[in-house]
């Protein structure tokens, strides 16, 4: 496994541990544990940045840019939805 391939494996991992810590957090009766979950999540969040800006400065993780009129229609699509 090469330096790109850890570091994908790495950032979905996070992405899905997240998306669990979430889910855990929403439906947790007990305050101090709903504590930890979200203190977890926050750490996870931080970890997944790290990992993208990683991965990104080494040009395995391209973006492409939004125009303005796709930032609009994304704007008005959520706005909506409020």
């Amino acid at each position: 496994m090469n330096d790109q391939e850890r570091i994908t494996d790495l950032l979905l991992t996070e992405k899905k541990m997240s998306a669990n810590y979430n889910e855990f957090a929403s439906e947790c009766v007990n305050p101090q544990l709903r504590s930890q979950f979200l203190d977890l999540l926050n750490k996870g969040q931080s970890i997944q940045s790290e990992l993208f800006q990683a991965a990104q400065s080494r040009g395995w993780y391209q973006t492409t840019p939004a125009d303005g009129a796709q930032i609009n229609q994304a704007f008005q699509k959520f706005s909506n939805m409020a």
